[in-house]
């Protein structure tokens, strides 16, 4: 991996900016209406057929609902996603009920763009967002039973950074964007 050490000039400084905090500030909550603004953002985000094939489980710590969650977290996300002010649980309707008919084969395609503009939106209100993986999704789906056709897909911490983006970030380059996945042409 090129590390490319800053973003042209002409990147937006919310996508400049945006780094997945290792640490949440637990005495930093997420109210009702940042809540809202958050899954606002998230509703007006682009899909194929306007199916909008996405849903989200939100919790925030000292509510109910939010130890059903925690449970789950793998231990490498336990130890910082704890203290966020929000946990979202991100799920996709990829079936028609329970049939193998599919109700998006665009699903995961268009919840990654509804998280994406959660996730900008949050940046724009001064909130972190960290995207993981790291959870028990058979415990978590049968804790919190979606309805046939829909599937947890990841989850997302949100809150107050307790810690300054790293100076280093790896990335790959645009070059490297632009050529990795492709083969050589056959030559005749």
């Amino acid at each position: 991996m090129r590390r490319d050490p800053e973003p042209l000039g002409g990147i937006h400084p919310l996508l400049a900016g945006r780094f997945s905090p290792s640490r949440f500030d637990p005495a930093a909550g997420v109210d009702d209406d940042s809540l809202g603004l958050l899954l606002e953002a998230a509703r007006w985000a682009p899909s194929a057929g306007n199916s909008q094939p996405w849903g989200f489980f939100a919790s925030r710590p000292g509510e109910p609902d939010h130890s059903r969650v925690v449970r789950h977290l793998a231990p490498s996300s336990a130890r910082w996603a704890r203290d966020a002010g929000l946990l979202v649980v991100t799920l996709a309707h990829r079936h028609v009920d329970d049939t193998p008919l599919l109700y998006s084969e665009f699903a995961d395609y268009d919840l990654g763009q509804a998280v994406a503009h959660l996730t900008l939106q949050a940046q724009a209100m001064g909130l972190a967002a960290r995207q993981f993986r790291a959870f028990d999704l058979e415990g978590l789906t049968e804790e919190l039973r979606p309805n046939p056709g829909w599937a947890i897909v990841s989850m997302i911490a949100l809150g107050q950074a307790a810690e300054d983006p790293a100076k280093d970030r790896d990335r790959r380059s645009v070059s490297d964007l632009l050529s990795a996945p492709w083969s050589p042409p056959d030559t005749p």
